[in-house]
């Protein structure tokens, strides 16, 4: 017990706790998360929109379905994004490493 009646808290308790939320941090903000996030959204109504063409709008893009394929481009640039990020997780920074311009 310390002297204002809590119980002593062992600093490498701390530590690793502020560890944890540096990387919840880290894997939060990862560019990667939102780029895939945003391109698998826009990929789906665009794949979508495209299925639903009609034959003027395949017409207009001289019988290319250009946004299936679009669509679906995009779906896999997307999806490729968060595999990238679910093998490779952010790392956070080390706390002892100095921060640039510092």
């Amino acid at each position: 017990m310390s002297n204002d009646g809590q119980p002593a808290q062992d600093p490498l308790i701390d530590e690793t706790q502020a560890e944890q939320r540096r990387s919840a941090a880290a894997r939060l903000f990862d560019i990667r998360r939102v780029i895939g996030g945003l391109f698998v959204a826009y990929g789906i109504i665009v794949t979508l929109i495209g299925i639903f063409d009609s034959a003027a709008e395949v017409d207009k893009a001289q019988g290319v379905r250009i946004n299936l394929w679009a669509g679906l481009v995009m779906l896999v640039f997307g999806l490729l994004m968060l595999l990238w990020q679910w093998r490779r997780p952010a790392e956070p920074p080390a706390p002892n490493e100095q921060q640039p311009g510092t």
